[in-house]
């Protein structure tokens, strides 16, 4: 799975570290369940480290068969009024918003009214022709070529504005395929937001109608809906961001621009009613689940990643991020557990949270940052390392030395010093991640970054 876990906007590596602010509160008592006192406590200490960390703040749940055993919030839902977050605090999902979305589409198949093997031109006559062999189930997987609206150049500058459903296909429908339809996998939010489109067709609701009537209103999902500037919603959270002088708003963007993609909000007792709607057969049927659940390509299944914990255990997950939110959603099959990290922050800190509090719970050893031990290298060694490392078509990791220290920067990110834990190995302190240096022949042929409980490698150029 490239670069771990999705957001809205794009997979991220490496991210800036982000505040927070006043003591945890326990939204109900966590009943002890399977998991024990001692992976309990050490699943508290974990989100705190985050928090004093000025890491995270946010809401954050776990659950083992149904039962919840850590249920807490951090920080404020706003910041000017000093409002604390809570249970019934919602946040938007930026592309956990994905799996609704193909669990909307699935459920059309179900109903038969539309195939996932369905050319996508069936229902859009008017697509380009290198279209033409692009299918419903490559949209879903991230297998249809269809570059990323995201990632153009007139993106930030065009997402203030609302568009209709319409207008975002247009914006996308004419630019040159990344790949031929099936041969690869890339993440697209072009791909998400044209099944909007075709849910919207072929339904004949919008987006919004259809996943509140089909998925959140019967599944008693009160506080899920779709995000909006206009709309008054009682408890939505305030997003933020770390900027030059501290902590700030996050910038405007008009939800109409990610819609099936990123654009909806939930709270953590809502996405746990979810994972066990979904997982307990209440959503779709035996065979559109699994059709949900099975990776085509990258670990990639229907708006979800099929992987492995570090210690080899199934995961069903996806992350999500948008302007001034963070999130993370994780649930386990071979124990029912369900990880909720929420955040009106924006960072990396939930899918670490999500992935550690996932580790804990089936007695994996997790290390935190401020239990790392820095070493001193010799900058003559530090200097090997010196270059670009690829770990993406579009994203790299640079290393320079300055002085004697060793420094990283990500495409697009700001730069960040590394620091020690022996001659090859390194951590950075600003978000938990780390780096390992290999040599073949005697020269450093390649790095391995390791985050999230996952490992990627990013070969020197």
């Amino acid at each position: 799975m490239e670069l771990g876990r999705f957001s809205w906007m794009f997979p991220v590596a490496i991210l800036i570290a982000c505040r927070s602010a006043t003591p945890a509160q326990d939204n109900q008592p966590a009943a002890g369940y399977g998991l024990g006192t001692d992976r309990m406590a050490r699943m508290e200490q974990i989100v705190d480290s985050f928090v004093s960390a000025k890491q995270f703040m946010g809401d954050v749940l776990v659950a083992e068969d149904g039962r919840v055993v850590l249920d807490k919030s951090y920080g404020f839902a706003n910041e000017e009024w000093q409002v604390p977050n809570t249970a019934e605090s919602k946040f938007r999902l930026g592309s956990i918003t994905k799996q609704f979305t193909a669990a909307s589409i699935l459920l059309l198949e179900e109903q038969g009214k539309l195939s996932t093997d369905d050319p996508v031109k069936k229902y859009v006559p008017d697509a380009p022709a290198a279209w033409d062999k692009i299918t419903i189930y490559n949209l879903l997987t991230h297998t249809s070529g269809i570059p990323s609206f995201t990632g153009f150049p007139d993106y930030h500058a065009n997402e203030v504005r609302p568009y209709t459903p319409d207008q975002l296909v247009a914006w996308f429908k004419d630019k040159p395929l990344d790949f031929p339809p099936g041969s690869d996998w890339r993440y697209s939010n072009s791909g998400y937001v044209l099944l909007g489109y075709l849910i919207e067709k072929i339904s004949g609701k919008s987006y919004a109608e259809f996943v509140q009537g089909n998925l959140f209103d019967p599944l008693g999902m009160h506080d899920t809906g779709y995000d909006s500037f206009t709309r008054i919603i009682p408890h939505r959270a305030t997003g933020y961001m770390n900027g030059p002088t501290g902590l700030q708003n996050a910038p405007y963007i008009d939800m109409s621009i990610p819609l099936s993609a990123g654009a909806l909000y939930s709270t953590t007792h809502d996405l746990l009613k979810w994972e066990q709607a979904l997982f307990g057969g209440k959503v779709l049927n035996a065979a559109e689940l699994k059709k949900m659940t099975t990776p085509f390509k990258k670990d990639y299944a229907c708006g979800l990643a099929i992987v492995k914990d570090p210690g080899g255990h199934a995961e069903i997950t996806h992350g999500g991020g948008i302007e001034g939110f963070n999130t993370s959603l994780a649930y386990y099959p071979d124990n029912k557990l369900t990880v909720v990290a929420l955040s009106n922050l924006n960072g990396g800190a939930p899918d670490e949270i999500a992935s550690k509090l996932g580790m804990t719970a089936y007695g994996e050893k997790v290390v935190l940052n401020s239990e790392r031990k820095e070493i001193a290298v010799d900058p003559a060694v530090l200097a090997e390392y010196v270059g670009t490392y690829k770990l993406a078509p579009n994203f790299d990791i640079v290393m320079t030395l300055e002085g004697a220290q060793l420094m990283t920067q990500a495409t697009g990110q700001p730069k960040f010093p590394l620091f020690a834990e022996s001659p090859t190995k390194f951590f950075l302190k600003v978000v938990d991640a780390q780096v390992e240096f290999f040599k073949e022949n005697g020269k450093v042929t390649y790095l391995v970054l390791h985050q999230n409980g996952q490992d990627a490698k990013a070969t020197r150029q």
